[in-house]
């Protein structure tokens, strides 16, 4: 692969709903360009950014992969991001690294959540956008349909670039508005045609309002078009290359993936038109001195990279995925992390095309590559030249929102497990593995249920650990209602020393559940010798992790030990131990036992139109809703609802709102469970006793 001047790059993220063709784009632009023989298909699992085991199998991307597309002199760094939503951690990355965010929508099916999500992410990094009207030789495909759509949701700043000549079956070719010509067929049958007649007052039209929007990106074209009420061809380039770079103009192109009709232009599009990295800057801060540093896209400038994405392969080892913000990277450049402050050392200096690895000589700024073997290096972390330090801002990757208790498939294969689910966290931050305490469980947790099923997958195919994912345990608690005073009497005789404790203890409510327990000794008179009385209270703390409903752990629990008597000869530690247990288990039973349970905190967003859906959705949750405010523009609903009820509502949550809603949750407290559910819950813990049994 041919080395590449800053002005001759394009940094481009395709993005959209899952299945509107971004991989299959992808794979005809390579095709078009000629930089691959033959275009692979989705469904055949050949395609070049589908590499991974997991997406052949399951037909769809997975992870984002970058895919160089060399055109007429300049070099296209395409990234293909996955489109469903599980895999949203995956579109992080490439948006801190793309100039342009190119939409990918459906001709037939129009308007997506995936596009209004890509679009307002774009929005917020500050990329410039594009729109590609895909599969126009579908049935029913509708260019205009889609246009105006497009339009009504995002405003008049979307102008037509590529118009399709015939639709469906008809489709066979495009017009470019910015040239005012046609082009027909694909691959090496493109040719110039005249433009049809039965398309030549739409062309008209819509060359008057890609005029417009040339003339609003800049002043002077503005006062000129005022005035004259036309601009000249090369005036109308210099307002739309500069609406392109501000946002104020989105271009739309008609094209099909499938058949490559319009593929070509689109790369032309790319190529002449959109955002160059050349003269951006990057801000971040010296990491030792804290001072602010700005850094231009200039490869005269000193070096500095931000590492966007990590594979973890277990034969070539650890590829970390980056681009160059600043400088000029060779592989005897010194590395030094400027996120974790060490000195780096790279196994190689790679191009990535999907999961190809072409070595490399020499990489400038605005490029991006590929280093192996990077000893400290994350996902988010800066690297840069040892003299001149710079850290840019790392990536904040979604909460978890859906999680699942993670085991070993066999017995002994823990390590295994564990370690390779570390890896792939290196490989996508947006899993999380953490122990809970209370239920011993292991949580893995995710996007959703795609996505953790994905991860389970990978740990197979990858390093050979088999795991189970199962609904986790809800961490109950029980606690009493009333005070009761109980005796614990252990007598045993057997020949020589006999065994001998009596305790009388009050149990009673503490009345907050945040204090497990509590021991009082309110002995008179020596009646527990003051020796037995820690062994009392030893054994009392031993028992409460286990309580007298369904066996989870007693809390808000008051002991008062008041009463008792010994045995000269036979009383022991062991003994009075022994008592404690018995008073405490008679005790409870009778205090009205109550089984508690954890209640969270939840915070929904959704549009306006699906509020009524989640307010019902809550109340069958058995949760409350606590209140409601406007957020953005998004109704933001804040409820409390118990933990048992949770574990399923991201996928349901995104059912119910067709993927518009998010939720984030954290524990508020305890509260007693009704008692319809405490029988059940109490049934199940006695029917899994019995089965240990």
């Amino acid at each position: 692969m041919a080395e590449y001047q800053t002005k001759d790059i394009r940094n481009v993220a395709l993005m959209g709903h899952g299945s509107e063709g971004k991989t299959t784009l992808t794979e005809s632009m390579l095709f078009a360009a000629g930089n691959i023989d033959r275009q692979g298909k989705v469904e055949d699992g050949s395609t070049t950014t589908d590499f991974d085991p997991e997406e052949t199998r399951r037909g769809i991307s997975i992870s984002a992969a970058v895919a160089p597309v060399e055109w007429k002199n300049a070099k296209i760094n395409l990234i293909d991001v996955p489109g469903y939503f599980d895999f949203v951690g995956e579109s992080i990355g490439p948006l801190r690294v793309a100039s342009t965010v190119a939409i990918v929508v459906s001709s037939v099916g129009g308007m997506t959540v995936g596009a209004e999500k890509a679009w307002d992410a774009a929005g917020r990094q500050g990329s410039g956008r594009m729109f590609v009207i895909n599969q126009m030789d579908r049935e029913n495909a509708d260019f205009d349909k889609v246009l105006h759509a497009l339009r009504d949701k995002f405003g008049s700043s979307v102008v037509p670039l590529l118009v399709p000549i015939g639709s469906a079956a008809g489709f066979k070719g495009v017009v470019n508005l910015l040239e005012n010509k046609a082009y027909e067929g694909a691959g090496k049958a493109l040719k110039e045609v005249p433009v049809p007649d039965a398309l030549a007052s739409v062309v008209n039209q819509y060359i008057e309002e890609i005029t417009e929007a040339a003339a609003e990106a800049d002043d002077a074209l503005l006062e000129k078009y005022f005035e004259e009420g036309a601009l000249s061809h090369e005036e109308i380039l210099v307002g739309f290359r500069k609406g392109m770079q501000s946002g104020r103009i989105v271009p739309v192109a008609g094209v099909s993936a499938a058949s490559g009709v319009g593929v070509a232009k689109l790369l032309d599009v790319m190529k002449d038109y959109l955002n160059s990295p050349e003269g951006g800057e990057m801000e971040g801060v010296n990491p030792k001195s804290g001072e602010a540093v700005t850094r231009k896209c200039d490869s005269a400038e000193p070096f500095s990279a931000f590492v966007f994405k990590t594979v973890a392969d277990p034969f070539v080892g650890k590829l970390s995925l980056f681009r160059i913000f600043s400088g000029t990277l060779t592989p005897a450049t010194p590395l030094y992390n400027a996120s974790q402050e060490k000195a780096e050392k790279a196994g190689g200096l790679f191009m990535m095309r999907g999961k190809k690895q072409t070595n490399a000589q020499q990489l400038f700024a605005g490029d991006v590559g590929a280093l192996s073997k990077l000893g400290f290096t994350a996902t988010g972390d800066t690297l840069c030249d040892p003299a001149a330090p710079v850290r840019y801002p790392g990536i904040d990757f979604p909460a978890p929102c859906f999680s699942k208790a993670v085991f070993a498939a066999k017995q002994g294969e823990e390590d295994k497990v564990f370690s390779g689910l570390a890896r792939l966290a290196e490989e996508d931050p947006s899993i999380q593995t953490q122990k809970n305490a209370e239920t011993t469980e292991t949580l893995l947790s995710g996007q959703g249920e795609l996505h953790l099923d994905v991860v389970r997958s990978k740990l197979a195919s990858k390093f050979g650990a088999a795991a189970v994912l199962e609904d986790p345990k809800v961490p109950y608690r029980e606690t009493i209602r009333k005070t009761v005073s109980a005796q614990g009497r252990h007598k045993k005789q057997s020949g020589g020393h006999g065994q001998f404790g009596d305790v009388w203890i009050e149990f009673s409510p503490i009345g907050d559940t945040n204090v497990e327990f509590e021991f009082v000794d309110a002995v008179v008179g020596g009646v527990v010798p003051r020796n037995f009385i820690p062994s009392v209270e030893k054994g009392l703390r031993e028992n409460i992790v286990k309580g007298v409903l369904a066996g989870y752990p007693m809390v808000g629990l008051r002991a008062k030990l008041y009463d008792g008597s010994y045995h000269a000869v036979d009383s022991s530690e062991m003994a009075f131990k022994t008592a404690a247990r018995i008073a405490y288990k008679k005790g409870c039973l009778e205090a009205s036992p109550v089984l508690l349970e954890p209640i969270m905190h939840v915070e929904v967003m959704v549009p306006d139109e699906y509020m009524g859906d989640i307010m019902g959705d809550v109340n069958k949750r058995r949760g409350r809703i606590m209140g409601m405010n406007q957020v953005d523009g998004m109704q933001q609903v804040v409820a409390e609802v118990p933990q048992s009820e949770m574990f399923k509502y991201a996928t349901d949550l995104r059912s119910m709102t067709q993927a518009r809603g998010s939720f984030t949750m954290a524990f508020e407290r305890y509260e007693e469970v009704p008692g319809d559910v405490s029988k059940k819950i109490v049934e199940s813990a006695k029917k899994e006793e019995e089965e240990e049994d």
